[in-house]
């Protein structure tokens, strides 16, 4: 398949391994040891439990170690983001529905989400759906309750992590993250939080790495030059890990970073703060 020319070669070449089991809603909530301080539901997403499980069941655990109930509701679908980039409004618009009507019912404090993508389009629910008699009101509400995983857990106050890693890591800002958020400190607070993290800065953490969701497929030589430049600033680091918070970026650095010949880990912020927890 990757010496298939053309689009269908280029979207198999971008596919990342899917190792592993693959995270999975479920009936059962999640709970704390003693009392929880919130109940939380988190959303799977349609990318992260098949190429990035193990940081989903990640998010549970830390979730869980900070005092929060996880609800990981069965009836929830993709948030709607690719459609949206796809020009594909109405089916969208279905799918912010059905979330939002099983969120709602779920009786939850906070909605949690781990790609940034996902929470950039979910807290625009309230926009998507303005105009909706039914669910109007409901998304308004439902959209304030969004949280970016690193955005809560800095809210919460976090449950300093105590295990020591030892590592230089250095940070991709996403671009859903950070301009469609406005949230780059939560992030660097939490690894810095982490015993033994030596956190260095990138140059231009914040521009583009070339994914941007459909992106790299309907303009592969711009998305291609812009890995190119991030793999170099990321190489000019002194760093053993990338820690980054959106799978698009993560899939897109770790394709760039293996093909210049690196040994830089491309990990989750969350995989960090988790792998401390749990030292």
């Amino acid at each position: 398949m990757r010496k298939i020319p053309g689009k269908i070669g280029q979207l198999h070449a971008q596919l990342p391994s899917l190792n592993g089991d693959f995270f999975r809603p479920s009936k059962e909530s999640f709970r704390p040891k003693g009392q929880a301080k919130s109940r939380v539901g988190l959303l799977s997403g349609c990318v992260m439990p098949m190429t990035h499980g193990s940081t989903m069941e990640a998010v549970v655990r830390v979730l869980v170690r900070n005092k929060c109930e996880v609800v990981v509701p069965e009836a929830q679908v993709c948030c709607g983001a690719l459609n949206l980039h796809g020009g594909d409004k109405e089916q969208a618009k279905e799918m912010a529905r059905r979330n939002l009507k099983v969120f709602y019912e779920a009786n939850i404090d906070a909605i949690i989400v781990a790609s940034a993508g996902c929470g950039s389009t979910m807290k625009e629910y309230g926009d998507l759906l303005k105009n909706d008699s039914e669910y109007a009101e409901i998304a308004q509400v439902m959209s304030e309750k969004v949280k970016d995983i690193s955005e809560f857990l800095v809210e919460l106050p976090l449950d300093p992590p105590e295990g020591n890693l030892g590592i230089s890591v250095t940070y991709q800002d996403p671009c859903h993250l950070a301009h469609a958020q406005r949230i780059t400190d939560a992030p660097r607070k939490l690894l810095r939080s982490i015993p033994g993290v030596n956190l260095i800065e990138l140059n231009s953490a914040n521009t583009c790495c070339g994914a941007a969701g459909l992106y790299s497929t309907l303009q592969p030589k711009m998305s291609q030059e812009l890995q190119r430049k991030k793999v170099e600033s990321v190489l000019q680091v002194d760093c053993e890990v990338m820690a980054t918070g959106n799978p698009g970026c993560a899939i897109q650095l770790e394709n760039g970073l293996e093909s210049a010949g690196s040994t830089i880990q491309v990990k989750h912020v969350i995989d960090l703060l988790d792998q401390s927890y749990n030292v």
